[in-house]
């Protein structure tokens, strides 16, 4: 697994051990090795693993943060390579190994759509050209050759993930709680979201069902506005969400990181997860805000 630091590459680490399977994490900073339950192989290279190798599934998640920041050039430019060199990376490792591994899963984000207003959103649907599907495409092409080898590959592309260890609902999390949340923009704008756990199941799902390939929505099938996402998290945490912030202030500010992260959105289904028997625990927005606040 790549990404296993990260938010959700640690609860999946965490599950996948607690369920008996051997785990790989290939580990940039060794700080962060602790947060990873034992027994876990740590590398801090794929060089370090030998072509005997035996692996059933690679699971692709790393990359640098895309919320965290501005998009400035420096910081797009990180985005990308930071996605397309380890994805590379894994695929001359798939090359090399003496014995294939069934399936790699990769990474993506719901952003490879781009922005589509009220358009629902189903894993055939076309895409519209930003920066966020130009990131996405990139590196769900950088996956592909994958293929060749014979080995099955399934682009997750994954929605707003909530949980409340990290994430983007840990940043917003904050104004609510002075009781100054609200929504942004319009507020009309969809939120494709999913629960953490739930995400971390359907992975799980990817890995062990053959009849995942190509793109696959990793979304609760139940989208919300903007404006619902805020009552929702404002009842949970009993607060007023009155603060409506302007879109053309967000604008001015973030440019096209808040024209795409913030304002625009998409309406997204996830057909293939529901049409190959995966069951959401937290299908509704309340019933996760309910388990994780």
């Amino acid at each position: 697994m790549t990404g296993a630091t990260g938010f959700i590459g640690s609860r999946l680490v965490a599950s996948l051990t607690a369920s008996g399977h051997q785990v790989i994490a290939l580990i940039r900073n060794p700080a962060k090795a602790e947060m990873l339950p034992p027994p876990v192989t740590l590398i801090t290279s794929l060089d370090q693993l030998p072509a005997e190798t035996r692996i059933d599934a690679i699971v692709n998640l790393a990359g640098e943060p895309i919320g965290n920041g501005l998009w400035t050039e420096a910081k797009r430019r990180r985005i990308i390579a930071s996605r397309i060199d380890m994805t590379a990376d894994v695929v001359k490792l798939i090359a090399r190994l003496e014995r294939k591994p069934q399936v790699l899963v990769s990474g993506s984000a719901i952003g490879w759509y781009g922005l589509w207003q009220d358009q629902v959103l189903t894993e055939s649907a076309k895409s519209h050209a930003c920066f966020s599907h130009e990131l996405c495409e990139a590196w769900e092409n950088a996956a592909k050759p994958t293929a060749d080898h014979g080995v099955r590959v399934a682009y997750l592309r994954i929605g707003l993930v909530v949980g409340t260890d990290g994430g983007f609902i840990t940043r917003m999390l904050t104004p609510f709680e002075f009781g100054l949340g609200g929504p942004l923009g319009s507020g009309r704008q969809w939120m494709s979201w999913i629960e953490r756990d739930d995400l971390v199941r359907l992975i799980a799902h990817v890995i062990a069902k053959p009849e995942f390939s190509g793109p696959v929505n990793a979304t609760a099938p139940i989208p919300v506005t903007n404006t619902k996402f805020t009552e929702e998290l404002g009842r949970r945490l009993h607060r007023p969400t009155i603060f409506r912030v302007p879109a053309a202030l967000l604008r001015a500010v973030g440019g096209d990181f808040a024209n795409e992260l913030l304002l625009g959105g998409q309406r997204v289904l996830p057909n293939k997860a529901l049409s190959n028997g995966f069951v959401f625990r937290h299908e509704t927005l309340r019933s996760a805000f309910d388990a994780i606040l």
